[in-house]
């Protein structure tokens, strides 16, 4: 089974998905390890972390496509990736599924913003006419291998410049160029969540909650009562660990060690068993006694 078959299949069961957000391999990892059944690879994250920047667009296509491709190897399960805007023209986007399809990512998103983009819950961000993007769903639709290929998620940030009906106007429009899920960005209370799951309900929802963002925090099972099927948590990793970091970064600075941190770490053992070390050992270590005398009769 593909992981874009996988995802359909979890999307059509009845509790909402929650895939948090990871910004690298290694942090999938963790996400699988604690049993969600999804993660998400966050531009934002990628451009924290990959670049120190804000997300303003500013990382390439090939760049997270290669993050995605190291996540997908690193994990079994879906990986669904930040598409933006698909990088450029119709061709871009092509490429874009194409990439990404190939790289094992079971789902994409693809936003309406004009380039460059800015994340979902900054101010001054600008939309391009319905029909722009609806030809960049239609591109993605005919990139991808087939109907049951990777997923197409059309995200529409009209809310903050033109409104909710706007917005909900624009996935209408969506869902009938073929998006397989719709995400209205940013609604900015529980009553226009409920507005989106209502006057949308039919199609596969995804909700977006950001800490300290425009949207309220809701648990997944109300999200879920409000019709969405796919919620995710981008930042969420990523705003845990930097205060941890500078905590740590901070005792060490003054301590000169890291002693006192000994009962908040992972262990050497624990992360080299998180990413593989002993199974890599014992697969060199059969491909060492498979080696063993042949050629001899050579």
């Amino acid at each position: 089974m593909s992981k874009a078959v996988h995802l359909r299949s979890l999307l059509d069961e009845a509790a909402p998905i929650v895939a948090p957000g990871a910004f690298n391999a290694l942090f999938a990892r963790v996400i699988e390890e604690q049993g969600f059944p999804a993660v998400y690879l966050s531009g934002a994250g990628v451009a924290n972390s990959l670049l120190g920047q804000p997300d303003l667009g500013i990382f390439t296509q090939t760049e997270i496509v290669t993050i995605a491709e190291h996540v997908c190897d690193a994990v079994d399960l879906p990986v669904i990736c930040d598409g933006d805007t698909g990088y450029g023209g119709v061709h871009n986007v092509a490429r874009t599924i194409r990439l990404y399809e190939r790289a094992g990512v079971a789902a994409v998103q693809l936003e309406d913003q004009t380039f460059p983009k800015k994340c979902g819950h900054f101010e001054g961000k600008t939309v391009v006419p319905v029909e722009e993007m609806v030809q960049r769903i239609t591109a993605a639709r005919d990139a991808r291998s087939g109907d049951d290929g990777i997923l197409i998620i059309a995200r529409t940030d009209a809310r903050a410049p033109q409104g909710l009906d706007e917005a909900i106007d624009r996935a209408h429009r969506y869902a009938s160029a073929g998006a397989d899920i719709l995400f209205v960005e940013a609604p900015q209370n529980e009553q226009e969540l409920q507005r989106v799951g209502s006057e949308l309900a039919g199609n596969r929802l995804m909700a977006n909650m950001v800490e300290f963002g425009k949207t309220p925090l809701l648990p997944a099972d109300r999200l879920g009562e409000l019709g969405f099927h796919l919620i995710i948590y981008p930042g969420a990793l990523t705003r845990a660990l930097v205060p941890v970091a500078r905590q740590l970064l901070s005792d060490l600075k003054a301590d000169g060690s890291t002693l006192s941190w000994l009962d908040r770490m992972a262990t050497f053992q624990d992360v080299n068993a998180l990413v593989g070390l002993a199974e890599a050992n014992a697969w060199e270590a059969d491909v060492a006694q498979r080696a063993v005398g042949t050629g001899n009769n050579a």
